[in-house]
């Protein structure tokens, strides 16, 4: 289909221009007309392409769709829906104004979708890298009880909940990843040409050397010999080890692993379990069902083991248990949640209550992170402590040993 480029006006006077897909001029006026625009002129679009809209044709070189720009969408559709505006005629808005080529793309199919008598939930689902099931279910379940605006505005919420919960994750991360780079660096550094440099000094005085003093000249000769067989090997293992942990079973241990870690494992877990709660809540709250929400919640969640966890606690329902027995069997959830939980079930406000577990949860993983810095001080003193005491035995003793002898 050929591409125009027009130039229009909106009711109040103001220039919209950009490109559109059309079977003809003709056409294109009659879709600027029906989304409320006055066209003034419209001409086909140049089909030479400069060498970044060729690269952007490229899989490899398309910029993805970010969490900030699908909350950006669901406020959107949220407020033209709310506004009255035709579904159709809100989504060609939008495109409209949306800069990234593949976000044209997307809308533009959803909307051939729409014009073919699909449901929106139904062109959603045709575009999952975009749109997550969760998205679809939430969506679907408003059309059917003709509360499409109030879904949006729920997705948007919860996405941007979602996107404080990724910050506070890389902000648990980012302090200690810095501190081991740092720590592998001067090791690294001291290895390759402080210790060669004590090393020539030690044999010109011919002695004996104490055994930690050998060792680690022994260590720095290695590294200084096969630095390139090091590098190539350390460089082959990330990426041996980014394969694997692209596996099912790769990945379920390195999740698994990366809760255990002291004091940043137990953010990540809160973290998890805020999303679920939240991812739950707001599905249970929209007419989802119970099975579908634990199954959806548990998929959204970026850590393998409590996914599996989840899988778990969705099979022990599904074969007729309760939420509290399937939850205490994961061994995930703290009592306190677990109890608020209980209540839930007797009351029949579980989705009110997970909130409740969810804001609990993202309450002590921000105090946590604020924390992080004096939680992690005292590790971090050890290490430093453990590579001078390395450094002492290795080079200051045999030097205080030969300036004795030479006394």
């Amino acid at each position: 289909m050929p591409n125009f480029r027009y130039l229009a006006r909106t009711t109040d006077g103001r220039a919209q221009e950009g490109i559109m897909e059309a079977p003809s001029q003709e056409a294109a006026a009659d879709q600027l007309q029906n989304t409320g625009y006055i066209p003034v002129s419209i001409s086909p679009a140049r089909e030479s392409r400069d060498w970044m809209a060729a690269l952007q044709q490229i899989q490899l070189f398309r910029s993805k769709v970010n969490l900030d720009e699908i909350i950006l969408f669901t406020r959107q559709m949220y407020s033209l829906i709310q506004a009255g505006i035709p579904l159709i005629r809100s989504l060609r808005s939008i495109r409209d104004t949306m800069r990234k080529q593949v976000w044209k793309e997307v809308l533009q199919g959803v909307i051939q979708e729409l014009e073919q008598g699909r449901q929106l939930s139904e062109a959603m689902q045709q575009f999952p890298r975009v749109f997550s099931r969760l998205m679809v279910n939430i969506v679907q379940a408003g059309e059917e009880s003709g509360r499409l605006d109030d879904a949006f505005l729920e997705l948007s919420n919860y996405l941007e909940r979602e996107k404080e919960t990724r910050m506070q994750i890389k902000s648990a991360l980012r302090y200690p990843s810095f501190v081991l780079v740092a720590i592998g660096v001067a090791t690294a550094v001291i290895t390759l040409f402080v210790i060669p440099a004590f090393a020539q000094m030690f044999e010109s005085f011919d002695a004996q050397l104490p055994w930690p003093t050998r060792v680690i000249i022994a260590v720095s000769e290695f590294a200084s010999s096969y630095w390139l067989l090091l590098l190539v090997l350390g460089i082959g293992g990330f990426f041996a080890l980014r394969a694997y942990t692209r596996t099912e079973k790769g990945r379920y241990i390195w999740d698994r692993s990366k809760l255990k870690v002291p004091i940043v494992g137990s953010i990540l877990l809160r973290a998890s379990l805020a999303r679920f709660c939240r991812g739950f809540s707001m599905g249970f709250s929209s007419g989802v069902g119970v099975l579908q929400c634990l199954d959806l919640s548990g998929q959204t969640l970026d850590n393998a083991y409590i996914s599996y966890r989840l899988h778990e606690m969705y099979d022990q329902v599904q074969r007729g248990g309760t939420l509290l027995q399937s939850a205490e069997s994961t061994e995930l959830f703290t009592p306190l949640v677990l109890q608020m939980l209980s209540v839930g079930e007797e009351t029949g406000n579980v989705d009110a209550m997970l909130t409740e577990a969810a804001v609990f949860y993202e309450r002590e993983v921000d105090y946590e992170v604020k924390n992080l810095t004096s939680s992690i001080e005292p590790i971090l003193i050890i290490v430093i402590g453990a590579m001078v005491l390395i450094l002492a035995l290795g080079v200051f003793l045999p030097m205080w040993s030969m300036g004795q002898a030479a006394l």
